[in-house]
C-alpha cells in the first residue's frame, strides 16, 4: 500500500518543495500520496501548484492533496513533516526588534536567546495541538518528523506532553562537515569521517577522521586559520574551536547568539562578525532574508512555475534527512545520520531528560542512537546551561507560568549578559503583550502584563536598529544581484 505523508505548514515553498523532491527520488516512493496542510489557502495553493507541476513534469503517479483542515489531511498518514512558523513574519520581527530595545542583539533568535524562548512560547501549544491531532487520526505507529525551531523545545514537548513518536531533524551537521571536508583538503565530505553530539546548534565535532588517521583541534584549528573563506566568516566558530578544542556544528551568527562573549557590546559584534552573508552574524540577518524570500515568492511564482526544472532524480537529492530515514525505514536501506531524541544515557554528562543531537541509524528495524559517552567538558558546560534553559522554556509554554518563562530568559547567556533582571522582567512583559494573539496559554496574564508596563519607564535603547543591521532588498535588487530565490529549485 502506498504511503501518506503529511506536511503540516505546507506553505513554506522552498522546503516542502525540497523534501517531496528529495522523497520522489527513491524509486519505491513515487505512488505515495502527499497531503499538504496550512492556515493560508493562497501559499497552500501556490506550494500545491509547483510540486504537482515536478510530479506532471517527470511523470509519476504521485497524488498531492492540500486542505486547510489539518486533521483531513493527517488522517491515516504513516509520516508528518513539521516546516511551521507559528506567528509567521510578524511575530518573527516582534523576536527581533524588541529585545534589540533592551540591547539583545540576535541574528536568528529561533533557537535560545530572547527571540527563540519566545519562539518555543508561540510553537509548543501548537506543536500539541498537531500530537493530539495525530494520535486521533494518523496511523497508531505514525512518525513525527520535527523541522521547526526552536528543534529542541519542540522536541521536547511533543515527547514529554505530545504522546507521539517524534525526532527532530536539522541540517548544521552536514554544513558544518563540509567545512571540515574542505579545510581539510579532502577530495569530498565522504572522505571525512565524523561523530558529532551535543544539543541542535550547539552539536560539536568529537571526532574528525581523514585517510585512516585521527584529526586532532590543534590540526583543524591551524587549518580553519589558513582558509582564505572561513577564516574571515567564521571567527566566532574557530574562536570557540581555539578556546574549547572542538568545532560547532552552527554558523558563527547562530553560535554568538548562545554564548554570553561575542555579542554583549555593539563593537564586539562588528568586531567578530561578517556581513558578507547573514548566517555569519548580520542583526535580524534571518528575518531579512526570510522578508526577502516572502516578496520574491509573491512576485516571482509565476517565473517559477513556468521554468524548465531539472528532472527529480538521485543526482538532485539533498542531504535533508528526512528523505534518507524513511527510505531507511521502509526499504531496510540503512541509513547514518544525525538525530535528535530524548538523551536517556546516549551522553552521559547531559540530562536525561533533555533533548540531544547525536549520531543514529535507521533501516527496516528502526530507528536507532548510538552511544557517545561523555562530551568534552567546556562542551558539555555550555550544552547543560542551553538545556535548563530549555526545560524552564518548556514548561512555561505549556503552564503559561509568566515566572517561570521570565527565569528562562534570566538564565539565557546572552541575554543575561545583556540585561538586568527589572530589564528583563519588562522585556518579557513586552513581548507577552506584543505577540498575546499567539500566546493563548498567557491569555489571563496579559492584563497584568499590560499594567506593569504602563508602570515602567521606557526601554534603554528605544531606537536600537542593531550593530550590524542591512536593508531588506527589493524584488527588483535580488533580481539584480543574481540570487535564486526560494522557490526555484536548482
Amino acid at each position: 500500500m502506498a504511503l501518506k505523508i503529511t506536511f503540516v505548514g505546507a506553505g513554506s515553498v522552498g522546503f516542502t518543495r525540497r523534501l517531496l523532491r528529495d522523497l520522489l527520488a527513491v524509486p519505491e516512493f513515487r505512488d505515495t500520496h502527499f497531503a499538504f496542510t496550512d492556515i493560508s489557502a493562497r501559499s497552500l495553493e501556490m506550494v500545491t501548484a509547483l510540486c504537482q507541476k515536478d510530479i506532471g513534469n517527470n511523470n509519476l503517479p504521485t497524488r498531492v492533496t492540500a486542505t486547510t483542515d489539518r486533521r483531513e489531511a493527517l488522517s491515516d498518514a504513516d509520516y508528518v513533516i513539521n516546516c511551521t512558523r507559528i506567528g509567521g513574519l510578524e511575530a518573527f520581527a516582534l523576536d527581533i526588534e524588541i529585545p534589540l530595545k533592551y540591547g539583545v542583539d540576535q541574528c536568528v533568535g529561533d533557537t535560545l536567546c530572547a527571540g527563540g524562548i519566545m519562539y518555543g512560547q508561540r510553537n509548543i501549544p501548537v506543536v500539541l495541538d498537531f500530537c493530539r491531532d495525530i494520535r486521533d487520526v494518523a496511523k497508531p505507529d505514525a512518525l513525527f518528523l520535527n523541522y521547526a525551531n526552536p528543534m529542541a523545545m519542540n522536541v521536547w514537548a511533543a515527547l514529554e506532553y505530545g504522546g507521539v513518536n517524534t525526532i527532530g531533524l536539522c541540517h548544521g551537521v552536514q554544513h558544518g562537515h563540509q567545512q571540515i571536508a574542505a579545510v581539510l583538503g579532502a577530495e569530498s565530505r565522504e572522505a571525512v569521517d565524523i561523530i558529532c553530539a551535543g544539543i541542535n546548534h550547539q552539536t560539536w565535532y568529537t571526532q574528525i577522521r581523514l585517510a585512516g588517521r585521527e584529526v586532532d583541534g590543534e590540526e583543524l584549528l591551524r587549518a580553519f586559520e589558513r582558509h582564505p573563506e572561513y577564516s574571515r566568516t567564521e571567527r566566532v566558530r574557530i574562536d570557540v574551536l581555539r578556546r574549547f578544542g572542538f568545532y560547532s556544528t552552527e554558523s558563527s551568527g547562530h553560535l554568538s547568539e548562545y554564548l554570553p562573549w561575542y555579542r554583549t557590546r555593539p563593537e564586539d559584534i562588528r568586531r567578530w562578525m561578517d556581513l558578507s552573508h547573514w548566517i555569519n552574524g548580520e542583526t535580524g540577518g534571518y528575518l531579512r532574508v526570510c522578508t526577502e524570500g516572502r516578496d520574491w515568492f509573491e512576485t516571482d511564482f509565476p517565473e517559477w512555475l513556468a521554468a524548465d526544472d531539472p528532472p527529480i532524480d538521485a543526482a538532485g537529492r539533498s542531504d535533508e534527512h528526512a528523505s534518507w530515514i524513511l527510505e531507511g525505514l521502509e526499504t531496510g536501506r540503512a541509513y547514518r545520520g544525525h538525530f535528535n531524541v530524548r538523551n536517556r544515557g546516549v551522553i552521559v554528562n547531559l540530562p536525561d531528560d533533555c533533548v540531544i543531537e547525536a549520531p543514529g541509524y535507521a533501516d527496516g528495524n528502526g530507528i536507532a542512537v548510538l552511544t557517545v559517552g561523555e562530551l568534552p567538558a567546556a562542551c558539555a558546560a555550555t550544552c547543560n546551561v542551553s538545556v535548563s534553559v530549555q526545560r524552564m522554556a518548556v514548561e512555561a509554554a505549556v503552564t503559561g507560568d509568566v515566572s517561570l518563562l521570565k527565569q528562562a530568559l534570566m538564565h539565557d547567556p546572552l541575554t543575561g549578559a545583556v540585561c538586568g533582571p527589572e530589564q528583563i522582567w519588562q522585556m518579557a512583559d513586552e513581548m507577552l503583550v506584543a505577540q498575546a494573539e499567539w500566546l493563548p496559554q498567557y491569555a489571563r496574564a496579559i492584563p497584568a502584563a499590560k499594567a506593569r508596563l504602563a508602570a515602567a519607564g521606557p526601554a534603554p535603547f528605544p531606537d536600537n536598529k542593531g550593530a550590524a543591521r542591512l536593508p531588506v532588498r527589493t524584488v527588483e535588487e535580488l533580481r539584480a544581484s543574481g540570487e535564486v530565490g526560494r522557490g526555484a529549485v536548482g
